[in-house]
């Protein structure tokens, strides 16, 4: 069996790329596995003290923890 120079480097290019995808794709997966949920709560700022703190996802406006001013949630 022989090989030209063309396919000879075609063969190291694709065999290089394809481990660099397995590469990315392990990260990724591991980086999915060990990252923590996203959590589904609602961000409110406070318009009394400037407080950023969370609340249940299924409240729309809520007390501050600090001043006790009632918020709507913050969007971005």
């Amino acid at each position: 069996m022989t090989l030209t120079l063309s396919e000879l480097l075609f063969y190291y290019v694709a065999v290089m790329l394809a481990g660099l995808a397995f590469v990315g794709l392990y990260s990724e997966f591991r980086r999915r596995r060990f990252e923590p949920p996203r959590s589904d709560d609602n961000v409110f700022r406070c318009s009394g003290c400037a407080y950023v703190y969370t609340d249940d996802p299924n409240v729309e406006r809520s007390r501050c923890p600090h001043c006790s001013a009632m918020n709507s949630k913050f969007n971005f």
